[in-house]
């Protein structure tokens, strides 16, 4: 089954950091570009950091400087390393890869089920 599965979230203390995993299923060859995205209770889902095959990345105003994204494309994995958490950075942050190529056909996009950071004391 194609699918993007996130982990590492879970409760941390203000300050504190977190690296988040997105790991394709065997049967994705290839993904163009990978993206964060979180959604916090209530509000929309917001694009978070971005980065290309190539290793070129971008990142939301409010995350520059915290988040670092990075990719490993012989594994098809991406990472989010979050520091100096804070409690607004809480939300269920989601894996999503553009113009993915598998083994039997490609998808425009592809969306994990998310991981939950919760930042709190």
């Amino acid at each position: 089954q194609d699918k993007l599965v996130e982990s590492g979230g879970g409760l941390v203390q203000p300050g504190k950091s977190l690296r988040l995993t997105c790991a394709a299923s065997s049967t994705i060859v290839s993904i163009n570009t990978m993206n964060w995205y979180r959604q916090a209770l209530g509000k929309e889902r917001e694009l978070v950091a971005t980065i290309g095959r190539e290793g070129s990345t971008n990142y939301a105003d409010s995350v520059k400087g915290r988040f670092t994204v990075s990719r490993d494309n012989a594994k098809n994995t991406m990472y989010l390393q979050m520091n100096g958490l804070k409690p607004e950075d809480t939300a269920v942050y989601y894996c999503n890869g553009r113009m993915a190529v598998t083994s039997h056909g490609a998808y425009n996009e592809l969306w994990g089920q998310g991981t939950l950071v919760t930042v709190s004391s």
